[in-house]
């Protein structure tokens, strides 16, 4: 599995490459020429699916395109506008909540029919489908885009800003992102000149959830450790008295978790130099934390596998603690059978907690208005209070509408029953945006920064001559 991921990450990067070469240039797709021609498809289809870094289930979607999936059907009153809307919502992440407020939403109206599909691979993989079904004129009509892709989305994508088709048909409606939204949450999906791509949507952080039992067994403290050194320690005195892993952060087809080790050690992932943004996350605190966990695996104190194994290593009581988004924590109070628990994400001593926002907003992609219309009034349903609670409650990620968590018709009586929880919420002010690389430079410098991961978890390298190798290569790449 491991040798079929890395060949798997290769070939990925390597069709990334031939389509920007095609194109006779960095951009492909961008909002003045939204389409390129069909012959993109067949190039960027080839590395879309692989199902190592995620569950691989579709929740009962479908991952192949739907016909007429921007036209109007007949209805019993009349005719439906059929939109659809792209998630990486599997099972074990919200898929049953996804699944049930379209059915709901679809049952509380006779004039729009929403159609859900899911996209495996995660937000990288939905923006590989995405790249080759725009260019063949296929566009959806809503879209989750995972935030390190904010950039690399609006310089190759069309779309239209909320705002827009609400003041256009919505008139009603022209406070609501004010009205509804912190601005430094609104702001996490905007471009660096301010204009609203889309709305917040799936706000999560990552969170430590850790087997109390495995540790009481260790001999540890159940309380669980707050520093990434206790976590160190933990993971040694776990290994030596129980035989198991002390420690798993998550590996998915991204590099989120390993930016929240990083940065909680004051490396940053992207600077400021000269009036442009560049890679500076082989800095010598980026270096030095990404060694203490290599060193961890090199050890056997912590876990390298895919996300799905490690995930069910967790689960089946072979791990004690897993690093991962509070989006698990539904899925992780349904299937473990032990004394489950969770704390803030870990930090280093003497540093601040730095936690990399995580999850996706929504971006109406439709070209057509009454596409657009539709997208508007089923996103409107979505973040009612009542849409959001139970999004959370389905999910585990926090709100992005600032009067959820406090509503009687929200998550009032859940945080209190769900401890852990709180554990994402007592950390939300130490919330910064997941590294989103400027212009063309998203999906391939994510790549590299996965494969970067990989080569040194797998042993063999030095970490701070690959880390600077990467470093450069992406530098390379932006400028």
């Amino acid at each position: 599995m491991r040798e079929e991921r890395e060949n798997e990450f290769i070939s990925n990067t390597a069709n990334q490459r031939t389509v920007r070469d095609y194109a006779g240039g960095r951009k492909v797709i961008t909002r003045k020429n939204r389409f390129v021609a069909a012959a993109l498809t067949g190039i960027m289809t080839a590395g879309m699916l692989c199902g190592c870094g995620s569950t691989g289930q579709t929740n009962g979607t479908v991952a192949e395109s739907t016909e007429n999936k921007t036209t109007a059907v007949g209805a019993e009153n009349g005719k439906k506008t059929v939109i659809e809307y792209w998630h990486i919502n599997s099972e074990t992440i919200g898929g049953k909540a996804l699944n049930e407020l379209v059915a709901d939403f679809n049952a509380s109206n006779d004039h729009i029919e929403v159609v859900a599909r899911y996209n495996p691979e995660e937000y990288k993989g939905l923006m590989q489908n995405l790249q080759a079904e725009t260019a063949a004129g296929n566009a959806p009509a809503i879209v989750q885009i995972g935030w390190p892709y904010l950039n690399y989305f609006t310089n190759n994508f069309s779309y239209t800003s909320p705002q827009e088709i609400i003041d256009r048909d919505f008139p009603e409606d022209k406070d609501f992102l004010k009205d509804n939204f912190l601005d430094n949450v609104l702001k996490l999906a905007q471009t660096s000149d301010g204009e609203q791509v889309g709305m917040p949507y799936s706000l999560s952080s990552p969170v430590l959830f850790y087997n109390a039992d495995l540790l009481k067994e260790a001999g540890l403290p159940e309380e669980g450790p707050q520093t990434w050194e206790e976590v160190e320690e933990y993971s040694r005195q776990i290994q030596e008295n129980t035989g198991k892993y002390g420690l798993y952060m998550r590996e998915a087809p991204d590099s989120w978790n390993q930016q929240a080790l990083i940065e909680s050690n004051g490396a940053k992932m992207i600077t400021e130099k000269d009036g442009k943004a560049v890679a500076s996350f082989a800095s010598p605190e980026g270096i030095e934390a990404f060694q203490a966990y290599a060193d961890m695996v090199s050890s056997k104190e912590a876990l390298h596998a895919s996300g799905e194994e490690g995930f069910q290593a967790f689960i089946n009581g072979e791990v004690a603690m897993l690093h991962t988004t509070i989006a698990y924590m539904n899925t992780i109070e349904e299937s473990a059978q032990f004394d489950v628990r969770a704390v803030s994400s870990p930090v280093w001593e003497g540093k601040e907690r730095v936690v990399p926002a995580g999850g996706c907003f929504l971006a109406i992609t439709a070209q057509d208005e009454e596409q657009q219309k539709a997208a508007w009034e089923f996103e409107k349903y979505l973040y009612s209070i009542e849409s959001m609670a139970k999004w959370s409650e389905g999910t585990g990620y926090v709100p992005p509408r600032k009067d959820v968590i406090d509503a009687e018709n929200g998550l009032k009586s859940f945080v209190t029953e769900h401890p852990m929880f709180q554990a994402a919420v007592n950390q939300m002010d130490g919330v910064v945006s997941w590294a989103s690389f400027p212009g063309d430079a998203g999906l391939e410098a994510e790549q590299m920064l996965i494969d970067m991961r990989d080569q040194i978890l797998n042993g063999g390298v030095d970490v701070g001559t690959t880390m600077q190798e990467t470093q450069d290569a992406i530098n390379q790449i932006m400028n």
